[in-house]
């Protein structure tokens, strides 16, 4: 496997859907670094030359955030909505939808498959 930004990619793969396997690299972030580095996108990652992939890895580290010092930099951009008490921030303290969304149907991605509804309404009688 090759290693690019401290992440093993996938061999078998096409380098530009290899490459989104880095955090903070989508597919078209993963074409334009394949544009710069004059690299096929169609090359399988085990078909790659040593100078293709150093040059991939050249590009990648010197123009994007990736990885840790990405999450590190949301994490910090929610710290501090949460600390302002902004609507944002209060949204994300109470671990829902930030952006709008309906919360009585949906909202199950942030809040978690939690089903609090109460049923028909009738009693289950016992058999004695």
């Amino acid at each position: 496997m090759a290693r690019i930004a401290g992440i093993d990619i996938p061999d078998n793969k096409r380098v530009v859907i290899s490459l989104t396997y880095i955090y903070g690299i989508g597919r078209i972030s993963a074409a334009k670094i394949l544009k710069q580095a004059n690299v096929s996108e169609e090359v399988r990652v085990n078909k790659l030359t040593a100078d293709q992939l150093n040059a991939i890895r050249q590009i990648v580290e010197k123009n994007y955030k990736i990885e840790g010092d990405l999450r590190r930099e949301i994490g910090m951009n929610i710290k501090r909505l949460k600390e302002i008490i902004c609507y944002r921030g209060m949204r994300h303290g109470r671990r829902l939808p930030v952006r709008g969304q309906r919360t009585k149907t949906n909202s199950r991605t942030v809040r978690g498959n939690v089903r609090k509804t109460a049923g028909s309404g009738k009693r289950k009688l016992e058999k004695t």
